[in-house]
């Protein structure tokens, strides 16, 4: 992969981990609600949904269990007009053990991997590599969460080892923290491509990022031939720090962003199609 991409690829991340209804009432919870989220947000525009699951008492959950009953839900409403990612978040809940099992036995079509949480120190990146190795058997595509400069050059490191299986690196910048305030800007970005040096054109990076400058930083990503993930987990609020009304309304916002960069978004089908083509085969 070199030059920019001329298709963008949107993702949306309509609940993550940490926040309920008591931050927004239109926040995912359920499968049920999920479904229905996944069949609004791909109208928007997203060719994919990353998943995260509850438990009853509405807490993160790896349960591979409530991970089938969701993406059912979703297969039910939409069918395969989305790309489902399951997440191995850790939430300090997890350890890297329970989070390859996880993603060993549901083997979605995709899945999201922070590396600092996968493989804490370097003595870890060997099980790394035979999990890397397994999902590409399994044909399940990984998207490498980074969350600062130094994640990016120990990925880059891990990557020029030559034990990472996948033609095309695909990542995730991630812009700020949950905190009060959050307020990310497309500045923020700039350590991640630095630290990504000569490699930036040989990996598919995608961008996600905390505050009401989402869909501002969205245009700024996709000019520079980022792909956008947006959505709840990350914001909630417009750029003039009014509530969004939903996560398709999010996804609608990057779709204009996209638009105005000049790159055309892609369907399920199209991301597919560059999972095929990222693993080498």
């Amino acid at each position: 992969m070199t030059g920019i991409d001329h298709s963008a690829i949107l993702m949306c991340a309509p609940n993550g981990a940490r926040r309920n209804k008591t931050d927004h009432k239109a926040l995912p919870m359920t499968a049920a609600e999920i479904a229905a989220e996944a069949e609004r947000v791909a109208e928007a525009g997203a060719a994919a949904l990353h998943l995260h699951v509850r438990d009853a008492q509405g807490g993160h959950s790896l349960d591979v269990g409530l991970y089938r009953e969701a993406i059912a839900a979703i297969r039910d409403r939409v069918g395969d007009r989305i790309v489902i990612q399951a997440t191995t978040e850790a939430v300090g809940r997890y350890t890297p053990a329970e989070q390859i099992a996880t993603a060993r036995a549901l083997t979605p079509e995709s899945i999201s991997i922070g590396l600092r949480e996968i493989a804490p120190t370097d003595d870890d990146l060997a099980a790394a590599a035979d999990f890397f190795a397994f999902l590409h058997e399994a044909a399940v595509t990984p998207q490498i969460i980074l969350y600062d400069a130094d994640d990016v050059r120990r990925f880059r490191h891990f990557v020029g080892s030559g034990r990472y299986p996948f033609s095309t690196p695909f990542v995730l910048f991630v812009l700020g923290r949950y905190a009060e305030n959050q307020r990310s800007s497309p500045e923020d970005l700039d350590p991640f491509l630095e630290a990504m040096g000569e490699d930036l054109g040989a990996v598919a990076w995608m961008v996600c990022a905390f505050g009401p400058r989402e869909a501002e930083i969205a245009e700024h990503v996709l000019l520079r031939g980022g792909h956008m993930r947006i959505g709840f987990e990350n914001n909630l609020m417009r750029g003039d720090g009014t509530l969004l009304a939903d996560n398709a309304e999010s996804v609608a916002l990057a779709a204009a962003a996209a638009g105005h960069a000049g790159r055309a978004i892609v369907d399920a089908a199209g991301l597919r199609a560059k999972f095929a083509a990222w693993s080498g085969g």
